[in-house]
């Protein structure tokens, strides 16, 4: 690949947006490619959490490529557009957990991929924001639906239509982030808030995250069926014998995801 890096420790992936002369700008191969590790991560029962972050220490990402956009026509634009919306929404309902590391700026597409992840923790130094008004654009790959979702419609339009740009600390007031740590211990920070995850059922995880997802935008009975349904996978795996009998034996247990 020649936009992205990809590194798998154990059970933890991690995507790095990599083009740092374009501060991780997205253009088309990197939208692309980014689909193409998101759908082999979907099926590799080896992952259990993702980590997307940015290269280099400036940058998570500063959302579409604006150079190549001056470059494109009103139809690679919406090619463009309907690529980035359909990537960001395979990574929101990928099976494992995801968390944005984000060490830099993040604006527009940038954010709109950190909101697509279930957790987000940040550099001190970060700036981040939905700036695209600014453009004469609006965000268009999901940022006016998730942003609301996630920290309610007034302050979402807030930010959307003044394109404020926030501070690691401000955003975290917003309800935008996860955590903020020092630069210098966010690799760490992030790695054992993926572990404190990494050592539960991995079929668990992602039964758990699925109630969630597909919970919260219909009625609690509803969302109460589609619980029970994602609990009642849980009974027959391997894992769950093995966490009765680890806490039997006063013990770790040993998931193998089955």
């Amino acid at each position: 690949m020649e936009t992205l890096l990809y590194e798998q420790r154990g059970n933890l992936a991690i995507v790095t947006l990599h083009r740092p002369e374009g501060l991780n700008a997205f253009n088309y191969d990197m939208l692309s490619e980014l689909g193409q590790v998101i759908e082999a991560i979907r099926i590799n029962p080896d992952v259990r959490v993702v980590i997307f972050t940015g290269s280099g220490d400036r940058s998570f990402s500063v959302g579409a490529d604006l150079k190549e956009r001056k470059t494109l026509t009103d139809s690679q634009v919406k090619r463009n557009l309907y690529k980035m919306g359909e990537v960001l929404t395979s990574i929101e309902y990928l099976p494992q957990p995801t968390i944005a590391m984000i060490n830099g700026f993040a604006f527009g597409g940038g954010i709109e991929l950190a909101l697509a992840c279930d957790f987000r923790i940040a550099a001190t130094s970060a700036k981040m924001g939905l700036t695209e008004t600014s453009l004469a654009i609006i965000p268009g790959a999901g940022g006016t639906q998730r942003l609301p979702r996630l920290i309610g419609e007034s302050k979402a339009l807030e930010l959307i239509l003044t394109a404020k740009r926030l501070t690691a600390s401000e955003a975290f007031d917003y309800g935008l982030l996860t955590k903020v740590v020092e630069a210098d211990q966010l690799e760490d920070a992030t790695t054992q808030f993926a572990e404190a995850m990494l050592k539960n059922g991995p079929v668990a995880l992602q039964q758990a995250k699925f109630a969630v997802k597909h919970g919260m935008n219909v009625d609690l009975q509803t969302g109460l069926s589609i619980e029970r349904k994602a609990y009642e996978i849980t009974i027959p795996t391997e894992d769950r014998i093995e966490a009765l009998n680890a806490f039997a034996e006063k013990r770790p247990p040993n998931f193998k995801g089955k």
